[in-house]
């Protein structure tokens, strides 16, 4: 059963930070993106956390972000690339949306460039833009 009262405490908290991160286009944050319901992604451990890629800047307040998984899939809905050493991620394309800065916890990395090409065109192509 999911933990919505634990999520809304952090949520809580969450809207309260003060301290927020200057954050730029292709990099990478642990944050807090909760819990959700049914099959959106959602964020694990205490905090409900997970990496998030920062694909557009709307404001310094808020942002396209997608979501990260290790677990490693094929299909157009899914971006494979690597930005840790040793370790692949996997970028959930339809899973992105609109997340405010608040949510930004730490910075973890920065997809290289020519990955984000690929990435920027890979969601042109999955929206038929």
């Amino acid at each position: 059963m999911k933990n919505f009262d634990k999520w809304n405490e952090v949520k809580k908290r969450t809207e309260q930070k003060q301290d927020v991160a200057y954050f730029r286009e292709r990099e990478i944050y642990w944050a807090n993106i909760g819990q959700n319901i049914g099959y959106e992604q959602n964020g694990k451990g205490e905090d409900f956390m997970r990496p998030l890629l920062v694909f557009r800047k709307y404001s310094n307040k808020l942002f396209c972000g997608i979501p990260l998984s290790t677990s490693i899939r094929e299909g157009s809905f899914f971006f494979n690339f690597q930005f840790l050493q040793d370790k692949s991620s996997c970028a959930l394309l339809v899973q992105a949306k609109t997340f405010d800065v608040k949510r930004l916890d730490r910075k973890i990395g920065m997809m290289k460039k020519e990955d984000f090409k690929q990435l920027d065109e890979k969601i042109k192509e999955l929206m038929r833009l």
